[in-house]
């Protein structure tokens, strides 16, 4: 990078230093974690010859922080796909269920925003669409950060609420259901739009619930791939041009994972199982009044449901990582 002309082809250059960051993500740990072995058994053998009580205090905790960096080494191990440490467009719609759904979706959104913050991603708002009465109909996102789309393809797929409704005045147990969607955002793929399969719409977009505070310009995009009638709509950027930019790059994502399913029909290189995007087959369950959630795929559970929805999702990211590393063995 410090070569003469590194930055005269700043996309190119910018592509090596993702990469250079991304192997320092491997390399560093690793190195990290062999220096410390080193220093750890300098101070056994000191510990030894001292008999110092001390020392081997010093030495135990010592072996304790070590067991949670070669932890942490371990996981990064399992996070080899080609994409995962790509930054990636993070979805959630509302499932079926009028406002219970709407809710569960914002429900949702400030779980994944409170772990975003604990593993310091930066978050980008793209597109919103809010609920009649409450929450969300759906929402876009672009997620910054390392591993990004390892870490949150473990969560994609549907997500179970069972809960007593606070919108129901009997207090009637409700089922509401959302899905999550994660897309890398790629750099560089062999999937080429052509002009003529595109159907764009530009178009004002009200900034407020109820309507309010329309746009005077048409700075909105929406996107229609003609020949796989996938559509996206982007309307949070600054003009036209950037919500056009970024709308086409979630359309390029949403091709090539398609093009992937055809490419592989069992969906076992990228995304997962079919059976974990299949609306009503949800991946996890939130079950409020029994303080319960389980992830079915992996049976990871916890009875700290309120834990869970503040963000402490780790688990059950780790335990989806480990069982897909054991289907590949």
């Amino acid at each position: 990078m410090a070569r003469a002309g590194f930055w005269d082809n700043p996309e190119q250059a910018r592509g090596v230093v993702a990469e250079v960051k991304t192997l320092k993500r491997v390399i560093e740990p690793v190195e990290s974690l062999l220096a410390r072995s080193g220093d750890a058994r300098a101070l056994l053998e000191l510990a030894r010859e001292a008999d110092d009580a001390e020392s081997f205090s010093e030495l135990d905790r010592e072996l304790v922080g070590m067991r949670e960096e070669l932890t942490r080494v371990e996981l990064m191990t399992l996070l080899s796909g080609r994409n995962d440490a790509r930054d990636c467009f993070f979805s959630i719609q509302a499932g079926a269920g009028g406002t219970e759904a709407c809710d569960w979706a914002e429900m949702l959104l400030r779980m994944y925003l409170r772990y975003f913050v604990r593993n310091a991603y930066k978050v980008e708002e793209l597109a919103r669409t809010e609920g009649e009465e409450a929450g969300i109909r759906s929402i876009t996102l672009k997620v910054e950060g390392s591993y990004a789309t390892g870490y949150l393809s473990c969560e994609r797929g549907v997500h179970r609420l069972v809960r007593i409704s606070p919108f129901d005045a009997n207090k009637r147990r409700h089922t509401s259901f959302a899905a999550v969607d994660v897309l890398p955002i790629l750099d560089d793929l062999d999937v080429e739009l052509r002009d003529d399969e595109l159907d764009l719409v530009f178009f004002r977009r009200a900034s407020g619930a109820g309507g309010q505070n329309v746009n005077k310009v048409a700075t909105a995009v929406r996107v229609k791939h003609v020949p796989t009638g996938l559509q996206v709509e982007c309307v949070n950027e600054r003009s036209q041009q950037q919500n056009k930019r970024m709308a086409l790059a979630i359309l390029q994502s949403k091709v090539e994972r398609v093009k992937q399913e055809q490419r592989d029909r069992e969906l076992q290189s990228l995304y997962g199982d079919k059976g974990e995007v299949a609306w009503g087959n949800q991946i996890r369950s939130y079950v409020l009044d029994d303080r319960r959630v389980k992830d079915h795929r992996t049976a990871e559970e916890t009875g700290n449901p309120e834990r869970v929805l503040d963000g402490d999702l780790q688990p059950f990211i780790e335990a989806e990582l480990r069982r897909r590393a054991g289907k590949k063995k």
